[in-house]
């Protein structure tokens, strides 16, 4: 049992006497940061997060200190925060888990990851890939022509890089791809569709190439959570097993059935659940084994995505998390694989993966500035709960002084004086409507109202269990943070597919969050707001705990959002990408690695056809004109000319150093 106090933003203050004193170990558990940053993120003695790139046993780089120090050189929050030896650390341990069970499974075969530019395209970050991949034998996928040209060029380095091709190819995608494998590309185009086929072998014939080709496959095997109809026989790519037996045929009539050197699947994305991953890698493996018993040349398995990331932190078969782990995962699919290989007595093949998820997601995290605040703190006063009125108030009126007082009693009924007072604030709404109350009257009762939830929440911090009728009082008393960021440009996947992200202050964590609150963007859109978030046992809350609002900036970080979010992101309100900076580790202090500067306005304008050069021209026209109409000064058409051409080349977002003086 504890008593509350009165903080002076007019929230309950649940610290007492009695109560040990706010830990930031209590800050790590009531974020759950443990259960979803997979060992890269922490909370150090001062409060603030911090991550571990290399593990928890390496140095350690202090998120706040990060945002001051990239404040002082003038780039201001939003910012997305890339740490390269996360990625780096992620890439080696998928490595490692795949090596440990072909190890203990004894397995013949070797494992290649391919990383899938879809999943994050950003330069910066395929540059990373390929460097660090390059080192433990990865490769690239490509999905499109667009992609295919860039990483074509992106490999003139590294010509051994593995390059997998998927996606639906036209002529003069696939002729390239027979060209690139004479500048010494190991090039891997995989068949969709039969028309593919036939090109591959037509451009083949045409430039004197042997080629090495892949097939995908559509199995019978679902998939699971947001993605499952993405695989199974009415998936978008792909051969169905009839098909796929006519383009054997086909390459046996031509003589290049020894080309066929890989197998692929879509398996699905973020698969949540093991026992779904382990039927698509059995019948995967079974159809390979057939294949290889007709003459296919198969030396490779591709078994896609699919490996998920935990972003809830609760192992569990929910669409945000998983109930295994990266170890659990590379040893069912190298078991069944080897398995059913050896059963059939066939030389066990490489395994492929194109995990991208897993590669990236946990490499970026968003922090941004909370703006301010608006919830019912506006509405409280506690004058009102010694306070009388006049004896002709309106009945709903008089119905919220007996329910404020009844809540202010110690022995006060509470989910009884709640029930009142949401009935007479209904009343009073109903009599204002009908012109009975007037804008006073309506005001005082919404004080009187939320004064009283006031004090029934604080009453229930003092229970040792709430009643279910008031379990949602914090919620309700939750304010609306107004943050400043796009959910749309940066966190697409939380508006699009309701995707929970781990979210917490980066500072402060020595503190207790004595308030809750919803996110909201700086977008006019109702949509631009967050408002499910990770509880503190992995299942989805309305509300974040929070800090109250200080003169000081407060910062919120959004983690594992380095996959599919900078690529999905969109132009809502012509918010562009938010500033993106490397961060990495020399001689135990962080660095800055490179700084990719977010969009200007003048950059987002002319993304939608516009050209910022003569809107300029324009609007000094029009200047021009009110100087000489008399409708504005000289002085006065110089100031939002400035104001014009500077914004132009400023951040979208909201800049204190762009300012006018």
């Amino acid at each position: 049992m504890t008593t509350a106090t009165q903080s002076e933003t007019g929230q309950p203050d649940t610290k007492t006497a009695s109560r040990p004193a706010w830990t930031t170990e209590d800050s790590a558990e009531l974020y759950r940061i443990g259960s979803w940053s997979g060992g890269y993120f922490g909370v150090n003695g001062q409060g603030h997060v911090e991550t571990m790139p290399s593990g928890v046993d390496g140095p350690k780089i202090d998120l706040n200190e990060v945002i001051a120090g990239l404040a002082a050189r003038g780039i201001h929050t939003p910012v997305l925060l890339r740490f390269s030896g996360v990625l780096d650390h992620r890439l080696r341990s998928i490595r490692n888990a795949f090596e440990n069970s072909i190890k203990e499974n004894n397995y013949k075969g070797d494992y290649l990851a391919v990383y899938p530019i879809k999943v994050n395209q950003q330069r910066q970050v395929v540059d990373e890939v390929r460097d660090y991949g390059h080192r433990l034998g990865f490769g690239l996928e490509v999905g499109s022509k667009p992609e295919l040209l860039a990483v074509l060029a992106m490999t003139v380095g590294t010509p051994d890089q593995p390059i997998i091709c998927n996606g639906f190819k036209d002529e003069r995608y696939i002729e390239a791809v027979i060209l690139a494998t004479k500048l010494g590309r190991r090039i891997i185009p995989v068949v969709e569709n039969v028309k593919e086929l036939r090109l591959i072998i037509h451009f083949a014939e045409k430039h004197k190439v042997r080629p090495t080709m892949g097939v995908r496959v559509k199995l019978a095997s679902g998939g699971s959570g947001r993605w499952a109809d993405s695989v199974g026989v009415k998936s978008k790519f792909g051969l169905t097993i009839s098909q796929l037996l006519e383009a054997v045929a086909t390459l046996r009539r031509h003589n290049l059935l020894d080309s066929l050197k890989l197998l692929h699947c879509h398996s699905g994305s973020q698969l949540q659940d093991i026992s779904q991953v382990k039927r698509c890698i059995t019948e995967l493996a079974h159809v390979f084994v057939q294949l290889k018993k007709e003459g296919a040349g198969l030396t490779m398995l591709d078994i896609g995505g699919g490996l998920a990331v935990d972003y809830q932190g609760s192992q569990t078969n929910r669409p945000s998390s998983m109930n295994y782990s990266l170890d659990e995962y590379a040893s069912d699919v190298v078991y069944r694989i080897g398995s059913v290989c050896e059963a059939a007595g066939v030389e066990h093949p490489t395994i492929v993966t194109e995990c991208g998820r897993a590669m990236v997601a946990h490499s970026s995290v968003l922090v941004f500035d909370v703006l301010g605040s608006a919830g019912p703190s506006e509405l409280i006063d506690r004058t009102l709960i010694e306070a009388s009125g006049p004896d002709d108030e309106p009945q709903p009126i008089r119905d919220l002084r007996a329910a404020i007082s009844t809540a202010a009693r110690p022995e006060g009924r509470l989910v009884e004086c709640f029930h009142d007072a949401e009935r007479a604030r209904e009343e009073a709404l109903t009599l204002f409507s009908l012109g009975y109350l007037n804008l006073s009257e309506r005001a005082l009762a919404e004080k009187l109202f939320w004064t009283t939830c006031l004090l029934v929440q604080e009453a229930c911090l003092r229970l040792e269990e709430i009643p279910d009728a008031l379990s949602g009082i914090h919620d309700l008393m939750s304010e609306n943070y107004f943050c400043n960021f796009s959910l749309f440009q940066s966190l697409p996947d939380t508006w699009a597919i309701d995707q929970l992200f781990p979210i917490m202050p980066i500072h402060r964590l020595g503190e207790e969050p004595a308030e809750r609150a919803v996110l909201a963007d700086i977008t006019c859109d109702s949509d631009g707001k967050i408002d499910s978030f990770i509880g503190v046992q992995g299942q989805p809350e309305k509300t974040l705990p929070v800090h109250g609002l200080l003169n000081e900036p407060y910062y919120l970080g959004v983690f594992l959002v380095g996959a599919y979010q900078e690529t999905l992101g969109d132009l809502h309100n012509l918010f562009g990408d938010a500033h993106a900076v490397h961060i990495d580790i020399e001689d135990g202090q962080w660095v800055i690695g490179e700084v990719v500067k977010g969009d200007s306005i003048r950059e987002v304008l002319s993304y939608v056809q516009y050209n910022p050069d003569g809107l300029s021209r324009d609007l000094e026209k029009e200047c021009e004109r009110a100087v000489r109409s008399g409708n504005m000064s000289v002085q006065e058409s110089r100031i939002l000319i400035n104001f014009y051409d500077r914004g132009l080349n400023g951040y979208t977002y909201l800049d204190p150093d762009a300012e006018l003086s």
